[in-house]
């Protein structure tokens, strides 16, 4: 597991192999990683999860890693002992790229610079309503608990929850969603009550 000094260690140690090997990447993190970097969380994470890469063009899916990038990773699990099943710099979320981020984002992001190797995390807003996104998600339960926990630790405002709500609600697309996914259980649990129809709208 990475808490906050081991995390930052693996970076330096993969931004200063990169800069030696003169291979410069931009990289956007969500989840559990990014929030310890943020300073919003103390929890340890088997990860850093990267949603998207930046090329000459723009911001573009993480998955694939280039290959440099990946070989670099491996190198630092190897040199720290963090070699896993699952890459500790992980692009498994690139799906959330290709579903789309919050509009906006790019706007409300933080840079983090470890050697060649910089790092984008999204903004606190954004990061709420991605958790929320994820607690909802019914094909895997088993991290709503953690994921709930990551929101507390957020300390959302009602409105922060309304917010991301009606975001959770367009990207579903469906009628639904509210009944469906449990979300209003999910933000009582966060002390927050929500009429079933104040979900309103999208708003980005």
């Amino acid at each position: 597991m990475l808490d906050d000094t081991r995390l930052n260690e693996a970076l330096e140690l993969l931004g200063n192999l990169l800069a030696d090997r003169n291979q410069p990447f931009e990289v956007l993190a969500i989840g559990g990683g990014a929030l310890l970097l943020l300073g919003l969380s103390r929890r340890a994470t088997a990860d850093l999860d990267i949603v998207a890469r930046r090329k000459r063009s723009g911001w573009t899916k993480s998955r694939p890693l280039p290959q440099e990038l990946v070989q670099a990773v491996q190198d630092v699990a190897r040199a720290l002992g963090l070699e896993t099943d699952k890459p500790w710099l992980n692009d498994g979320p690139s799906f959330l790229f290709e579903m789309g981020l919050p509009s906006g984002w790019e706007s409300r992001t933080t840079m983090r610079q470890f050697g060649a190797l910089t790092i984008e995390l999204l903004g606190r807003e954004d990061v709420i309503k991605l958790k929320l996104w994820a607690a909802t998600d019914a094909r895997a339960p088993e991290r709503r608990a953690r994921d709930v926990g990551d929101l507390r630790r957020l300390e959302p405002t009602r409105d922060d929850l309304l917010d991301a709500l009606r975001w959770c609600a367009a990207k579903d697309g469906t009628t639904g969603f509210v009944q469906a996914s449990g979300v209003l259980r999910i933000l009582r649990k966060l002390g927050v009550v929500v009429d079933p129809n104040e979900e309103g709208q999208d708003n980005g």
